[in-house]
């Protein structure tokens, strides 16, 4: 499975489901949509394998010890946006890692124990790469949403999951 393209029906209500609460069993997945908890299972590790879902536990990083959590926009030189978003993510520090158009071509969120961290992360790891040009940091403040249940394409938003077609 290389995209979101091949999931299925069924797929899509699986990551639905495990959008509203990703701690469900799977023999209580499977009683809603009618099928094997066997099936749940299976599917659930393909779309896993394929990079397609994360079952994690999000918490707000400024209330669990974080101190500085920081957006941090990045401009590269010209078609090396690749390349600094490879070398972005695989910084433990990075989150959310994404190629842009507009002002930056990498926006990186980062999140540090404090200044010193923030500042050895920028100096020495984002600003350091022989690509980035320069970076700007937004600071968050404030966390007033961490939402990733945002929908699944093919459901309507906020849809519950429904049973799939007999026979599947």
């Amino acid at each position: 499975m290389d995209s979101a393209d091949e999931m299925d029906d069924l797929d899509r209500r699986i990551v639905a489901a495990l959008q509203l609460d990703g701690r469900r069993s799977f023999a209580n997945l499977a009683d809603e949509l009618g099928i094997p908890a066997s099936s749940i299972r299976y599917r659930t590790k393909r779309l896993e394998d394929a990079g397609i879902l994360q079952i994690v536990g999000i918490a707000n990083p400024l209330a669990i010890g974080f101190d500085r959590l920081a957006m941090i926009g990045v401009r590269v030189r010209a078609g090396r946006a690749r390349e600094v978003c490879e070398a972005l993510a695989a910084l433990p520090e990075t989150s959310y890692v994404v190629m842009t158009s507009g002002r930056f071509d990498v926006m990186a969120e980062v999140i540090c124990r404090d200044i010193a961290h923030f500042v050895e992360v920028v100096e020495q790891h984002i600003g350091a790469h022989e690509s980035v040009l320069s970076t700007e940091s937004l600071f968050v403040l404030e966390v007033h949403k961490l939402a990733y249940g945002w929908g699944v394409p093919g459901l309507a938003a906020g849809s519950e999951p429904k049973p799939p077609a007999e026979g599947v």
